[in-house]
């Protein structure tokens, strides 16, 4: 897929105000400070779509772009930033939440995941929450261009066999880079093939 438009429509803190047309809605999710929107930026080929920080824990709402005028890339707020305070955690997490629960048009879950380090408390519980409730997800490592070649490769192949121990098969595993491009054709390709199914809503 190439992606010859990007633009924002809306942000909101509520499933329930998100776009109310019926298009396949891909949605980018990780802890704060993963690379989200410089991930998001380098697939649409726009530097300036979603915002980027050196701050963690800026994308506090619903954001959403409509790509090739067909399919929506929800960009939603990180989780885990450790200087919120415990109650705007749980805010961040009630919205996360309702609008991964809720939203018929969400075809699939893109969880960020910073290849560079071992699994965290954190995402592993993520993803437990996601399997119990049937959540259709990826996991994409970022940030590779930080390591070697053989040591993205391993660190990569390690973090999946740990998820092993629990899981009894891995969902589609992304290798990204923002900096190098890695990963952007395979990503939008494969968002590609399920913008080509029907919408599975009720």
């Amino acid at each position: 897929m190439i992606v010859n438009t990007a633009r924002f429509v809306v942000s909101n803190s509520d499933f329930k105000k998100c776009p109310t047309d019926m298009r396949h809605e891909f949605a980018f999710i990780g802890r704060s400070n993963v690379g989200k929107s410089s991930l998001i930026n380098m697939l649409t080929g726009n530097k300036g779509l979603a915002q980027t920080s050196s701050t963690p824990g800026k994308t506090l709402l619903i954001n959403h772009f409509l790509i090739n005028d067909q399919w929506y890339l929800v960009d939603l707020p990180g989780y885990g930033y450790a200087q919120r305070s415990k109650e705007g955690r749980k805010e961040i997490l009630r919205i996360i939440k309702e609008y991964i629960l809720n939203r018929e048009q969400m075809t699939c879950l893109f969880l960020l995941i910073d290849g560079r380090h071992k699994p965290q408390k954190i995402d592993l519980e993520f993803m437990e929450w996601l399997g119990e409730n049937g959540i259709p997800f990826c996991i994409v490592f970022t940030k590779l261009d930080k390591l070697s070649s053989s040591a993205a490769k391993s660190a990569t192949a390690s973090y999946c066999a740990q998820l092993l121990d629990t899981w009894e098969e891995l969902p589609p595993v992304f290798r990204t880079s923002s900096v190098d491009r890695r990963g952007k054709t395979e990503l939008l390709d494969y968002i590609e093939q399920l913008c080509a199914l029907p919408l599975q809503a009720d």
